[in-house]
């Protein structure tokens, strides 16, 4: 017996592939599909929410780093704006690789408005950011060395091999948090993903277009040496290798394991957009 009919008898499902896939990428698909298609205002708002969202985790981590100067205890309260982000419905500019290009892979949307969900998401993240980190330092001006010395192994690192590294691990990171997130029903199993992630994030410390930039911006804030050329000159390179390793590392092999789903789910909408091309049902009717 072939291995696909075997698997086939073994599920209750009729898809090529595991049901738990099956239905992780249908909610993927589904919530990209809902991403894309809002409006600018819509899509700047949910940034510029994530953004003041994920300062929490910031806070937290300053503070920890403050009290008991460990970077690993540190990055395990960063990921409280991480659960913050999750609970919130809000997101960051990373988490919009794997879930919104699988939508447009399966052609439920436009492949343009990834460009709108992008750029929108990250002008919302780093504007929120900016504005709720002049408060926080504006609140705790005793954190001020601890953000300028965290700060510092982000805006003067320059261009290297180890640094395009850990932006690409650090893109690919996330993205498998969002990833990891819809593999499962549980909030619970959803929390602890975003716990771990935040706690690789952070504490290692592994470098991040929008998060590692509100750390700049405290900084900033709070009268470092460095300023908005050195945050340039850092934040274009791991904004770049960020959606690499999002993109090649967890995104495009994700797509590639639901293939089969991602034909289904494009025959399905040239079927609506042509009644006349077949009678087969939309996968989601059977």
């Amino acid at each position: 017996m072939e291995d696909e009919e075997r698997r086939g008898e073994l599920g209750d499902n009729d898809a090529p592939v595991e049901e738990a896939l099956e239905s992780s990428f249908d909610r993927i698909v589904e919530e990209g599909a809902q991403r894309l298609h809002r409006t600018w205002p819509s899509v700047v708002v949910t940034g510029l929410f994530g953004g003041i969202e994920v300062c929490l985790g910031v806070m937290a981590y300053l503070a920890v780093e403050h009290e008991t100067g460990s970077r690993l205890l540190a990055g395990l309260a960063f990921s409280i704006g991480l659960v913050a982000l999750l609970l919130a419905k809000s997101e960051l500019f990373t988490e919009g690789f794997l879930v919104p290009i699988a939508a447009v892979a399966a052609k439920e949307a436009p492949a343009g408005q990834l460009f709108k969900l992008w750029l929108g998401t990250l002008a919302g993240n780093l504007v929120g950011g900016w504005c709720v980190m002049w408060l926080v330092m504006a609140a705790f001006p005793e954190w001020g060395g601890n953000v300028i010395d965290s700060a510092a192994h982000y805006a003067l690192a320059p261009l290297s091999l180890q640094t395009a590294a850990l932006a690409v691990l650090g893109g690919s990171t996330i993205t498998l948090m969002t990833r990891m997130q819809h593999g499962t029903d549980s909030m619970a199993g959803k929390i602890v993903a975003a716990v771990g992630c935040g706690f690789v994030l952070a504490g290692l410390p592994l470098f991040h277009s929008v998060l590692d930039s509100l750390i700049i911006f405290g900084a900033i804030h709070a009268g470092a040496a460095f300023g908005y050329l050195q945050w340039w000159n850092w934040f274009w390179y791991t904004a770049l290798f960020n959606v690499l390793g999002g993109l090649v590392l967890v995104t495009a092999l994700r797509l590639v394991r639901a293939k089969e789903l991602i034909q289904e789910r494009r025959e399905d909408v040239e079927s609506k957009e042509d009644p006349a091309s077949g009678d087969e049902p939309p996968r989601a009717a059977r």
